[in-house]
């Protein structure tokens, strides 16, 4: 099991570029797949409190929940580049 799980959607762009990101940096991560009705999104919303995709979380430090493409991003390229 890797550190880091991302939260995702097939087909949503924003998560295309936080998995672009992840692949980019050859980081191991472990994808979840959420519904496409955000009434059934409960796992995601439990760990962000939302129902929007992306969000990762990361074990390794302490990250639980973060939203947003751009900050996933930033956060990824700050930590791990």
């Amino acid at each position: 099991m890797a550190d880091i799980t991302f939260y995702e959607l097939p087909g949503c762009p924003y998560c295309a570029k936080v998995r672009t990101k992840l692949e980019e940096l050859d980081l191991d991560f472990d994808v979840v797949e959420v519904p496409s009705a955000h009434s059934e999104r409960t796992e995601v919303e439990a760990i962000s409190g939302q129902t929007g995709v992306p969000v990762i979380t990361d074990e390794a430090n302490d990250v639980h929940g973060m939203p947003e493409s751009s900050d996933i991003v930033a956060y990824l390229e700050e930590t791990y580049a």
